[in-house]
């Protein structure tokens, strides 16, 4: 056999261009096969290369695994801070279509308390940036009363669970006697219906309410 190989290797046309280019086409066949044995590894590393395989594997699904748990816990937190917000909201803000009589009976019910003449009230409605079913509605009234019962409906709408904010007091004594005249401004939240409801086409106009009467009553 050899010597039959040697003679027909003896025997090939080396300067023909197919025989030629048949030979550099079986050497860069054989090259791309070594070098995709090299890279691929197609029977096998070694043990110490299936060992580091299978650790970098190990390392990798247990990154996973901590990836999946920290994103169930997000999602738990984002779950219970949804509800702890409609909890809150449900609670201190009052739907803006009977805010008017919700919080207008509860400032009454603070100045009989208190010993306090309600005035007329006015209340106007402010957008709050970036929500669309959220407002702040600011109301500004007049009281009269001495200063310990003012001081008692101060008191009183500051432990009120409405959420009322008292922002501002401007007292004016009165020529005769113990009875102050005061401007109180307080501020308080509602919830208004979406745009797309058909409901609260724009901010509303500032409400003025009817006079009360002495302590508070309508």
């Amino acid at each position: 056999m050899p010597r039959n190989f040697n003679l027909n290797l003896a025997g090939l046309k080396w300067k023909d261009p197919q025989v030629a280019m048949r030979a550099v086409l079986g050497v860069l066949l054989l090259a791309n096969l070594v070098a995709a044995v090299i890279a691929f590894k197609p029977f096998g590393g070694s043990a110490d290369d299936l060992r580091r395989e299978r650790n970098s594997l190990q390392q990798q699904l247990a990154q996973l695994q901590k990836t999946v748990a920290d994103t169930r816990k997000q999602v738990e937190k984002v779950k219970i801070a949804r509800a702890e917000g409609d909890e809150f909201l449900a609670k201190y803000f009052a739907d803006r279509r009977v805010v008017t009589s919700t919080i207008q009976g509860e400032l009454v019910d603070i100045a009989k308390q208190a010993g306090v003449i309600y005035q007329p009230t006015t209340w106007t409605p402010e957008p709050i940036e970036g929500s669309d079913t959220l407002a702040m509605m600011t109301i500004n009234a007049g009281c009269q009363g001495t200063y310990a019962a003012l001081s008692k409906f101060v008191n009183l709408v500051d432990r009120s669970p409405r959420f009322l904010i008292l922002e501002s007091m401007v007292a004016a004594p009165q020529q005769a006697g113990q009875t102050l005249n005061v401007t109180v401004k307080i501020d308080t939240f509602i919830k208004e219906a979406s745009a797309g409801s058909g409901e609260m086409g724009g901010p509303a106009a500032p409400v003025a309410m009817p006079e009360a009467g002495p302590g508070g009553g309508l």
